[in-house]
């Protein structure tokens, strides 16, 4: 079934329909908003409250023409509410005044390189803007195309290509940087 059809069926109280579509989107949802918020607890809480917003819309007001954009939207604009409350803004203060803590196991440096590697990426996405990074984010995690991002996003399809672009753009040059330094220590 199109989620069209399920969404339709979940509209008339249909409960398999609403469990598939459950089970279609719960993980990619939650992996969406895990790389976003970076908080498996708060992904889950964003997901769960991303299903009942459909259901009190089908409820309310009228179907979601495209209901895969529609989801992220809900999703991409919960975030985006969570960074603008105190308690994140509380909760980043604490998080920014804990030390790092290294592994110093070294049956676990290969790991730990590669746990190193994924954390340098993801400061190198935190310096992009925040559309840029919901754009990479939806695009190369998501899978979702182009025309798909820019529903999600509410904006025009030329704007996000350009952004995915500079983004991308962005982060080779950022990592062609590091790869250089690296590369610079290990001849000395």
């Amino acid at each position: 079934m199109t989620d069209e059809e399920l969404v339709v069926g979940m509209s008339k109280g249909n409960q398999a329909a609403f469990e598939a579509l459950i089970h279609r989107y719960h993980a990619p949802l939650l992996g969406y908003l895990e790389r976003m918020l970076r908080d498996r607890k708060k992904a889950e809480d964003v997901v769960q409250d991303t299903f009942l917003k459909l259901l009190t819309q089908l409820k309310t007001r009228k179907i979601p023409e495209k209901i895969k954009p529609w989801l992220y939207q809900v999703a991409t604009n919960q975030c985006r509410d969570y960074w603008k409350s105190s308690s994140y803004k509380s909760e980043k203060q604490v998080i920014d005044k804990l030390p790092d803590q290294q592994s110093g196991d070294p049956s676990v440096v290969e790991l730990f390189e590669r746990q190193e590697s994924r954390k340098e990426f993801l400061e190198k996405l935190d310096e992009l803007s925040k559309n840029q990074k919901e754009i990479v984010f939806l695009r190369f995690y998501q899978e979702l195309k182009y025309q798909e991002i820019a529903e999600t996003l509410e904006m025009p399809l030329g704007t996000v290509k350009s952004n995915l672009y500079h983004a991308l753009k962005k982060l080779k040059t950022s990592i062609g940087r590091k790869e250089e330094v690296s590369h610079a220590r290990s001849h000395r």
